[in-house]
């Protein structure tokens, strides 16, 4: 009968533990996302891009051929995909590579909803065709303004997993170094998923 008791003990123990685990881990998760939020918007873009911060200047609207292009949304969708298997970080959309904040209002014009939650619907769109829905739960969208214009800025977890963005029937697979966003050849992703398999075993 001790040994029953013994063995109950031990697997309520295990549960404990690994429920207290879990809520350790999104205690993390929440403070992460929480701290990327509170940093204050205009110093962020003063520090211009780098290993967490990206640009860019629209969604969809090209500002030099005055119409939507479609083509734009696949950089955005590569960007996304290079923080989420790197360290995650924050996309801000409306501003230029310059740091200007030219604002998201021409691309508001090339949605159905034209207002903040239709981008939002646009961006989760594009992410759940080009990099899967379950990159989706790591996006956190918010539209504040800056120099009194609207922005989007996208705050993104990195991922557990490797997220590979869909080319027709390639999966390619993308990562931000520096303040850029590079393609891996499979052997570099291969050595860059085995360091972040090794990381996180420490």
């Amino acid at each position: 009968m001790s040994a029953v008791y013994a063995l109950v003990g031990a697997v309520g123990a295990h549960v404990v533990g690994s429920y207290t685990r879990r809520l350790q881990a999104e205690q993390r998760r929440i403070d992460s996302l929480h701290g990327e939020l509170d940093r204050h918007l205009p110093s962020l873009v003063d520090e211009g891009e780098g290993e967490r911060l990206e640009f860019k200047s629209s969604l969809r609207w090209d500002r030099r051929a005055g119409r939507s292009n479609k083509a734009l949304e696949q950089v955005i969708a590569k960007s996304i995909a290079g923080l989420m298997n790197h360290r995650g970080g924050t996309l801000l959309i409306g501003i230029t590579d310059a740091g200007e904040a030219v604002g998201i209002e021409d691309d508001y014009q090339t949605l159905k909803h034209k207002n903040s939650d239709g981008f939002e619907r646009a961006v989760m769109d594009l992410v759940r065709h080009a990099l899967g829905p379950q990159a989706c739960t790591l996006l956190h969208c918010h539209f504040p303004f800056l120099a009194g214009v609207e922005v989007c800025r996208i705050v993104i977890e990195p991922s557990d997993v490797p997220v590979f963005f869909r080319d027709g029937d390639v999966a390619r697979y993308f990562v931000r170094t520096g303040n850029s966003t590079r393609e891996f050849d499979a052997q570099q992703a291969h050595e860059h998923l085995s360091r972040r398999r090794r990381r996180r075993a420490t």
